[in-house]
């Protein structure tokens, strides 16, 4: 169980990766803090590029981060966004790549916490590597 206070202190660091977000075409910055089962937090804001397919999510450059330092396990992970909207459908395809039930919290810019849910409530029925082994 992830206390409030923990919970409060990661949004809070996701809020500061907001404000070092990239985004000069949609004017929409997203910073993201993951929190490891380890206890590390890693973070990320979407960095944008005039070839929209190549801009990368906060939720996937914090995601990958942790990745990139052996993290695979995750407890909870904080979007920031000014008005608290959710994920986009890649990134919660990646969040339940490492785990449905990690926690998502959802906040504003102001870093109040607006949604508190797993992903397989983000993302219901989601594909996964056991899909690639059905027969």
């Amino acid at each position: 169980m992830i206390t409030n206070e923990t919970q409060q202190a990661l949004v809070d660091q996701a809020v500061e990766a907001w404000k070092m977000a990239y985004a000069p075409y949609s004017n929409y910055p997203v910073g993201a803090a993951v929190l490891t089962e380890s206890g590390q937090v890693f973070t990320g804001a979407n960095v944008e590029n005039a070839v929209y397919p190549l801009t990368m999510c906060g939720e996937r450059v914090a995601i990958f981060s942790a990745v990139a330092h052996g993290n695979k396990a995750f407890q909870a992970i904080a979007v920031v966004t000014r008005n608290g909207g959710t994920p986009c459908g890649s990134c919660r395809q990646v969040m339940a790549e490492f785990g449905t039930d990690t926690l998502v919290l959802i906040a504003n810019a102001k870093g109040e916490i607006l949604q508190s849910l797993a992903v397989k409530d983000l993302l219901p029925s989601a594909f996964s590597g056991a899909d690639l082994s059905a027969e």
